[in-house]
């Protein structure tokens, strides 16, 4: 079993650093044009996919729909556990907001954000239930940032910790009871064009 793990196309909001959690903010035209060169991409790829899994937040939800429609590969229904880490008070402020409201250390108070063991078990869950379900299946999971970086932790702890960027792609494969890093963050896909619109 392969998963392909990718992070949702780029928003208005983090263009403007603005902390999103599960606001249900949508892709700007930079993250649908994202999404596209994603799939061109994997059209071209050896992998096969069966399935593609939102968290059902419309920016997760559009960039499986484009992607969807460049493979036509079917689309699962979206699954709650895939949504952002919810950030409470924090969310739609940018960093220098919060550190105005609350402190350089805003992200140890108690804001009503979710909290990473919570993070890290609803994330593994999913894991789990996509690997008992899906045996043989090579199925495309689209997520979100903070959610992503919390399952890389409990997994790898800190031999992956860079950030993961918008419509970054990851694939991991399963091996018993390990789930082994084949490609890791990977925006070849995003510098190839940035590349051509340079020239």
């Amino acid at each position: 079993m392969r998963i392909g793990l990718i992070r949702h196309g780029l928003t208005d909001w983090n263009l403007l650093g603005r902390i999103q959690g599960q606001s249900d903010i949508p892709l700007n035209e930079e993250g649908r044009q994202q999404a596209r060169l994603l799939g061109s991409r994997l059209l071209e790829e050896p992998y096969k996919w069966d399935y593609i899994i939102t968290s059902g937040l419309s920016r997760a939800q559009e960039t499986g729909e484009i992607i969807s429609g460049i493979l036509n590969t079917p689309m699962l229904p979206p699954d709650e556990r895939l949504k952002e880490t919810a950030f409470g008070q924090a969310e739609g402020l940018t960093a220098l907001e919060r550190e105005e409201k609350w402190g350089m250390d805003w992200n140890l108070q108690d804001l009503g954000q979710e909290k990473e063991p919570a993070m890290q078990a609803r994330i593994l869950s999913f894991m789990n239930d996509l690997a008992e379900k899906y045996p043989d299946h090579q199925i495309l999971v689209i997520s979100h940032g903070a959610l992503l970086a919390q399952l890389y932790r409990a997994l790898y702890e800190d031999q992956y910790s860079e950030r993961i960027g918008n419509l970054s792609l990851t694939i991991l494969e399963k091996a018993e009871s390990e789930w082994n890093p084949l490609l890791y963050n990977c925006t070849k896909h995003l510098l190839a064009a940035d590349s051509v619109n340079k020239k």
